[in-house]
């Protein structure tokens, strides 16, 4: 099983961001730490056999957390959990609060062995925009202090489909961060979701986002320059050097069970699935009040469908037929024809995946293979 806690807290709110997070301060920090602890031990007793494989500390920006009640975090966590003999140990910081060897010691001293550093740009103009709180310096610096504290498993954060921005200045921006002591890089295209105020900039027309064709081309592009630099997709948005694929993310992608703590955490275990509140105070009063979604078999096998076209692997064919009692290609040839035509999918020693032009229209595919 994998373990997820959800930090809510950060210095200022991204124009993008559309994750559940406040701006910080202490009376908020220990309502929410309460609110953890009580939740941790309830947990204890529900799950008394289980031993996660992974840990994965997000937010928010977990890296503005102090390090004593980081410490408390992990001590609860140890204390209350089993774990497996190996573990995978993420995580998540900004350039700006990534700034002190100590800290970073400290950090791999409590366990942690990979982190993720949410660099976004490299170009101030752009930091700016996104309402990022560092320097492009201060970027590139996070990554080289990350490796003085012997961190041998790094991940940034970089967004791609900004407001004029080029094939040729992305492919300049990824050439200088291929130059990082980096394992693994998380490409993510800049995504209007609703009640973030890059949608009101959006619909007020104060932003002009580049078309679908300059989309496609950043997208494809980057993607074929970081595999050229050694960096293998693995994922839609996920590149990692041999070895560095994300456990974490990846047991999301091969429907693990995996259990959310803190507020707006999602977890789900067998049939049930639930979200805890996304308000800190309510979170606090009660933080093991949430209301269940029972999964049905449907529920599963799209799901199934859907993580797996999200990887570059793709879909199992015969796990499908296993899993549904029907014949993938049979059910779905005149779909699948249309698409390869197109070139959006492939079919390769029995997993149908998408193609990377396949990859950026996913939202408008995936669907039609739904149960």
């Amino acid at each position: 099983m994998l373990l997820y806690i959800h930090f809510p807290f950060c210095k200022s709110k991204c124009i993008y961001c559309s994750f559940y997070s406040v701006k910080i301060n202490d009376e908020l920090v220990k309502l929410y730490l309460n609110g953890l602890f009580e939740e941790i031990k309830y947990w204890k007793d529900k799950l008394p056999d289980v031993k996660f494989k992974s840990i994965y500390i997000g937010g928010g920006t977990p890296s503005i957390l102090k390090l004593e009640y980081l410490d408390q975090i992990i001590n609860a966590l140890f204390k209350n959990f089993k774990f497996e003999n190996y573990i995978e140990f993420s995580f998540e910081g900004n350039p700006d609060s990534l700034k002190d060897l100590v800290y970073l010691k400290e950090l791999k001293g409590f366990g942690v062995n990979r982190i993720s550093i949410g660099i976004q740009s490299i170009r101030d103009n752009y930091l700016k925009f996104l309402g990022r709180t560092h320097s492009a310096k201060d970027g590139i610096f996070s990554v080289k202090l990350c490796n003085l504290a012997k961190f041998e498993n790094i991940n940034i954060d970089l967004i791609w489909g900004l407001p004029e921005q080029t094939v040729a200045s992305w492919l300049h921006d990824l050439r200088q961060i291929c130059k990082l002591d980096i394992q693994h890089i998380s490409c993510y295209g800049l995504t209007v979701e609703k009640d973030t105020k890059l949608h009101t900039m959006v619909k007020k027309n104060m932003v002009k986002l580049p078309n679908e064709n300059r989309l496609a081309s950043l997208y494809i592009g980057g993607a074929d320059f970081l595999e050229s630099r050694g960096f293998i997709q693995y994922e839609i948005s996920n590149f990692s050097k041999l070895g560095y694929v994300c456990m974490h993310n990846m047991g999301y992608w091969e429907q693990m069970d995996y259990l959310g703590l803190g507020p707006s955490a999602v977890s789900t275990i067998g049939n049930k699935r639930w979200e805890n509140s996304k308000n800190i105070v309510e979170y606090s009063q009660n933080p093991c009040r949430r209301k269940e979604i029972k999964l049905d078999k449907k529920d599963h096998i799209n799901e199934f469908i859907m993580l797996s076209l999200r990887t570059t692997r793709g879909l199992n064919l015969k796990e499908y037929a296993k899993k549904t009692g029907e014949n993938f290609w049979k059910k779905h040839h005149k779909m699948i024809n249309l698409l390869h035509r197109n070139n959006l999918v492939k079919i390769r020693k029995g997993y149908l995946s998408l193609t990377k032009n396949g990859f950026l229209v996913s939202n408008s595919i995936i669907g039609n293979f739904f149960i």
